[in-house]
This record gives structure tokens, C-alpha cells and sequence, in this order.
């Protein structure tokens, strides 16, 4: 049984050589409060508009998933506050996604650069008061003793901004903006109909800034060094560095900080493995289906990856070297099919649809009319769910279909040498779970 589950030994972190780090930190443990603000942390912020004006010139986009540039956000709560209503931040920190863990490194090592970030989102949009948003035990921890640490200074550098803890159960769909909001409300996490969308109608009903918390932890970095420092790393259109999550290819998890533009292949011999022995990858987390081999020659860009069919997304690659993308479509359906909020009658029976037809081509007894009905699925399904775990579901079968034709004609034939190996079933594919914080 070949499963590629959960890689704990062995977690290896790491900055891009040449690049000076601006999230992660070669310090080990958690940083403190003394430590961060010796560092430039919790500067004041003399003028909100000059700040955004330096955040869209920076170009920072969101690291949560949807690439959305920050400042647009930041700009239309602003706008609300401008008008004369209250607004509130909330600071995303539920990491859905299994094969994702810089949310919980940056929450567990880096509190104060989180809450920093935080601040001057806040401060930029008026809101006076914030709430960071988790899941994961460890984080929650963290921020809360960085909560008590910033309470007792003498300097008060959250100013008159009250920041509230709010801990839910893990989940795919709990990281969704309107189930942050509805949680937090006091509901489920679960999402909910849009619109009003957050930003008109969020917590308590009014008006909401959800961003994701590596989005976040970038503002100090531009109040201090400003836009065109940050453009000094990335692309023209993909500016600044991102943090990577890279999994599989029989190697425990790494996560990087990179400049957006690397070619993969480089960061694969950062990472120990040999570019030749890759089949294909999970991108963006389990949201942005599956590419080829040759996505070892991609840049990891924005641009590039939607060019590609794909997306960078949470920043999360996932790297097939002995498994069967046949196999590894079939887990993540199944997640999937598993995981959905069943809210959305279109969603609980699509994904179960999809994973059923994956499952029977993974175990050999599809038919060529069971490979159309995944096909169309894949397409008709597309947008019909109120949130993004129905679009990820048929990310992954369509890429399935289009990017390993020849292996979906094996399991349809004569059978997957591969599989007959050892038949890939995770529940949870290459999950990052990590005991304890990662140093």
C-alpha cells in the first residue's frame, strides 16, 4: 500500500539562496514580543492613505488562494469607513488546505508579525476591531500569549484596536471568507450565500476585510522598506516573495520562502528531488488540479501556472514521482466527496459523483461511458457551488483528463503497471502534519 499521508520527520525550512527572508526567520522557537519590536516591528503608522497608496504600488496579491491584489480589499473597506461606518478585520489564519502548513508556521513562530500586519490593515481601513481567525491548537497558543505579551507593554502598539482569538474546528471549507464570517457570528463554518459578500455585509453586519494571514504578515514589510523594495524580488506581475509548501516525492515536507518566478526544477534540487523523476504535480493545495512532467520547467508565477490551466494558489506543490495521478485524482475526490459543507445539493452530489467515477477508474472497472460522465461533469459542474470546493473537485478531474490521457487509457484497458506496485489511496493526500512547530 503505497500512502502518502502525513510527514512529520525530517521538516526542513528554508529561505531562497541570495534572498533576504521577509517572512520566515532563522530563529528557532517563537519569536517574542521583545524580540520582533528590537527587530523594527509595531512601527507607527503616521498616514493609513500613504500606506495603501504604497501597498497597491507594491502589488501584493492574496496568498490565501485567489491571487486577489490586497489593496483593492483594503481600499473598498476603507471606503465604507470614510462614509461614516464602523468596519472590522478579520485575519485568516483556518488552512484548509491538508498540504499547506506556512498559515501555522507563520501563526506558531511569527505571532507578532501576523498581528502586526493586522494592525496596519486595520488601521488602514478604520476598523477598531480585529479577530484572528484558526484552527490549528498550536497557532491559537501562540497568538494568544502574543495577544497577553502586546497587552502588557507599556507602549500599547495595537493603539485602540481590540483584537479577539476566535478557534473553530479544521476543515476544507471553514477557511472560506463567508464561513470565517459566519463562524465568527456564531454560526457554523461553514460558508454562506453570496452576496452580500464581506466587504458589504460581514461580521455583525458590517462592513469586512477577510484576508488571509501571510497576506498580512507583507505590510510591515512595505511600511518599513516601502513598494519599491518589495518589488525587488518576483515578477512584474507577481511581486515579492511567497511561502512554499512542497510535499511528495519521498521526501518529508519543506517550506520555503521564495521569490514569485523560480523555476520549480531549481526549488525541486533545493528540496532533494531529482526533477527527472517527476510524473506530475497537485498544485495550489488540492484546488488547482494536477499538471504533467513538464511543469518541473514552469516558472512559479501566477501568469505562468494560469497559462498552464493551473494556479500557484495557497502557494502549495505537492510532487507525484511513484504515484498514480489516476490514483492521486481518485484521493482527492474522495476528500472531497467527504469534506463538502452539504449545503449545496450540486456540490454533495457532484463531488460524490466525480469521486465515485475516479475510485471505479482507479480500481480498474471504469468504462469508457464512466470516463465521458467525469468528463462532462468537470464542465457542467463548474460554478455551481457557493463556495470553491465543487471548482476544485472538477479542477482536479478535468486536469485528470487532460494532462494523463495515456494513463486513464491503461486503467480503462490492460490495468496501471504502477498501481499493480502498490495502489495509492491517502485519505488526506500528502497532509502536512507537523507534532510539534517546526524549527
Amino acid at each position: 500500500m503505497n500512502t502518502t499521508d502525513a510527514v512529520s520527520a525530517g521538516f526542513t525550512v528554508g529561505v531562497w539562496p541570495g534572498t533576504a527572508p521577509r517572512l520566515l526567520t532563522p530563529r528557532t522557537g517563537v519569536e517574542d514580543y521583545a524580540q520582533y519590536r528590537a527587530g523594527g516591528g509595531y512601527a507607527a503608522l503616521d498616514d493609513a492613505a500613504a500606506l495603501l497608496d504604497e501597498v497597491r504600488a507594491a502589488g501584493i496579491r492574496g496568498r490565501g488562494g485567489a491571487a486577489f491584489p490586497l489593496a483593492v480589499k483594503l481600499r473598498t473597506v476603507r471606503a465604507a469607513a470614510v462614509a461614516g461606518r464602523d468596519t472590522v478585520l478579520v485575519a485568516n489564519g483556518e488552512e484548509g488546505e491538508p498540504a499547506s502548513v506556512k498559515d501555522r508556521w507563520l501563526l506558531r513562530h511569527r505571532p507578532h508579525l501576523v498581528l502586526d500586519g493586522a494592525r496596519l490593515a486595520a488601521l488602514v481601513v478604520g476598523a477598531k476591531h480585529a479577530h484572528v481567525y484558526v484552527s490549528d491548537p498550536a497557532a491559537a497558543q501562540a497568538i494568544d500569549t502574543a495577544l497577553r505579551e502586546v497587552q502588557d507593554a507599556a507602549d500599547h502598539p495595537l493603539g485602540g484596536l481590540t483584537v479577539s482569538l476566535r478557534v473553530v474546528a479544521p476543515g476544507y471549507v471553514a477557511g472560506e471568507e463567508t464561513a470565517a464570517v459566519h463562524a465568527i457570528n456564531g454560526g457554523p463554518a461553514k460558508p454562506t450565500d453570496k452576496p452580500p459578500r464581506p466587504f458589504e455585509a460581514g461580521v455583525g453586519g458590517l462592513p469586512t476585510i477577510v484576508s488571509n494571514v501571510e497576506t498580512l504578515a507583507n505590510l510591515p514589510f512595505v511600511q518599513r522598506h516601502g513598494a519599491g523594495s518589495y518589488r525587488e524580488a518576483g515578477t512584474e506581475a507577481s511581486p515579492g516573495t511567497f511561502l512554499a509548501t512542497i510535499t511528495g516525492g519521498g521526501r518529508p515536507a519543506g517550506l520555503y520562502e521564495l521569490p514569485h518566478g523560480v523555476r520549480l526544477s531549481e526549488v525541486l534540487v533545493l528540496h532533494g528531488i531529482a526533477p527527472e523523476s517527476v510524473r506530475g504535480a497537485l498544485m495550489g493545495g488540492y484546488f488547482a488540479g494536477l499538471l504533467g512532467a513538464d511543469v518541473v520547467d514552469a516558472n512559479l508565477d501566477h501568469e505562468t501556472l494560469r497559462g498552464l490551466g493551473s494556479g500557484l494558489g495557497c502557494g502549495a506543490v505537492s510532487i507525484l514521482t511513484d504515484e498514480c495521478p489516476v490514483a492521486v485524482a481518485a484521493a482527492v475526490l474522495a476528500y472531497f466527496d467527504r469534506e463538502n459543507a452539504g449545503q449545496c445539493g450540486s456540490c454533495f452530489n457532484g463531488t460524490a459523483a466525480m469521486a465515485a467515477a475516479a475510485g471505479a477508474l482507479r480500481d480498474g472497472v471504469a468504462t469508457e461511458d464512466d470516463v465521458a460522465r467525469l468528463r462532462r461533469w468537470s464542465v457542467v459542474l463548474r460554478g455551481r457551488g457557493a463556495c470553491g470546493t465543487l471548482d476544485a473537485a472538477t479542477n482536479i478531474a478535468a486536469s485528470l483528463l487532460e494532462q494523463f490521457p495515456d494513463t486513464v487509457e491503461q486503467h480503462l484497458g490492460d490495468g496501471c503497471t504502477v498501481c499493480d506496485a502498490g495502489v495509492f489511496t491517502a485519505q488526506r493526500p500528502y497532509q502536512v502534519e507537523v507534532a510539534e512547530a517546526p524549527q
